[in-house]
C-alpha cells in the first residue's frame, strides 16, 4: 500500500454543478482536485474507511433516539461507469443495519399505473439511514427524453416534481448527493468488450447496453439538460471523471465524508445511570 495523498481542494466544491456548467468540458479521464496516482487513492480509500463508518453508526445511532436526519446518495451513470463499484468499494465500508441500497430496473406494471414518482417514495431512507439509489427517478427524465416517451409538456412537469420532491425531503431531514459518474465513450466500450471476454462477468452485461449505447449523444444531452434544470441549492449534482475508477470512488467517497461532517453528528447521551450499571455490571 502506497503513501496517502489526500485532497487538494474540495470535491464538493470543484465537481458541483454551478452555473454555466457544459458537461463537454468536463475530461473523464481526469482527476479533478487530487494530485495522487492510483496508488495513492486505493491507500486514501482504505484510511478513510473507518472515518465514514464511523460517522454512519453516529448518524444511524441518533436516528435510533429520534433524529430525523439521513443521507441519500444518487448515484446516476452510462451503464458501465462504475455505480456498482462505488456501492461496494465506498459504501459497503459502512455499517449495513444502517444503510439501504435501492436499485432502480425498467418499472413494473405495478409501477407504471402510477405516476413516476411512487416508488421512489416507497425506497427512501428512514431516520439514520443512508439510502443508496443505483439509477434513479432521473431515469425518468433520461431515457424518456432520448426516446421519445414522454413529450416536452411532461418532461416539464416531471422536472417540476422532481425538485419540489427533493425540496420537501430536504426540508425533512434528508440531506441529497447528486452523482453522476462521466465515462468517455471509448472507455465504456473498452468495459463492455472486457465483460464479453470475461465468463465471470457475462451476468452484468446485458444486449440492452449496445442498443443504448448508440444513442451516446442524445443521452449527454439529456444529462446536461438535467444538470440545467435540477441542480438545485438543496440538491446539487456532482459530475465526477470516472474512467478512472480508484478516482471516482475516492471522490464519493470524499463527499460523504463531507455531507456527514457537516451534519453535526454526535453519540446520543445515555438514558441511564451510567455509573450506576458499571457498578451493577460489575457486580454480575
Amino acid at each position: 500500500m502506497g503513501a496517502v495523498v489526500e485532497f487538494k481542494k474540495s470535491p464538493s466544491k470543484i465537481l458541483k454543478v454551478g452555473r454555466g456548467f457544459e458537461l463537454s468540458g468536463v475530461d473523464p479521464q481526469s482527476t479533478p482536485g487530487y494530485p495522487g496516482k492510483k496508488e495513492a487513492g486505493v491507500a486514501l480509500l482504505a484510511g478513510q474507511d473507518h472515518r465514514l463508518d464511523v460517522l454512519q453508526e453516529m448518524l444511524f445511532a441518533q436516528g435510533l433516539f429520534g433524529n430525523p436526519q439521513r443521507l441519500l446518495l444518487i448515484l446516476q451513470a452510462m451503464d458501465t461507469a462504475g455505480k456498482g463499484g462505488i456501492v461496494e468499494h465506498v459504501v459497503g465500508s459502512m455499517d449495513p443495519q444502517g444503510v439501504k441500497v435501492a436499485p432502480f430496473k425498467a418499472p413494473s406494471e405495478e409501477e407504471k399505473a402510477h405516476d413516476f414518482l411512487w416508488r421512489i417514495e416507497k425506497a427512501l431512507p428512514g431516520p439514520g439511514f443512508v439510502g443508496v439509489f443505483d439509477r434513479s427517478h432521473y431515469e425518468d427524465v433520461l431515457i424518456h427524453r432520448v426516446h421519445g416517451w414522454a413529450d416536452a409538456a411532461e418532461l416539464e412537469r416531471r422536472y417540476k416534481a422532481i425538485n419540489e420532491f427533493e425540496a420537501r425531503l430536504s426540508a425533512e431531514g434528508t440531506t441529497i448527493v447528486k452523482v453522476m459518474l462521466h465515462i468517455s465513450r471509448d472507455e465504456q466500450k473498452e468495459r463492455l468488450l472486457a465483460r464479453l471476454d470475461d465468463p465471470s462477468k457475462h451476468w452484468k452485461y446485458s444486449p440492452v447496453d449496445l442498443t443504448e449505447r448508440a444513442f451516446w449523444n442524445s443521452y449527454m444531452d439529456a444529462y446536461q439538460i438535467v444538470f440545467d434544470k435540477t441542480s438545485t441549492e438543496v440538491a446539487p449534482w456532482h459530475v465526477i471523471p470516472a474512467n478512472k475508477k480508484w478516482y471516482a470512488r475516492i471522490a464519493v467517497q470524499e463527499l460523504l465524508l463531507e455531507t456527514l461532517a457537516k451534519m453535526d453528528l454526535a453519540w446520543p447521551k445515555a438514558t441511564f445511570n451510567v455509573p450506576a450499571e458499571r457498578a451493577r455490571a460489575v457486580q454480575s
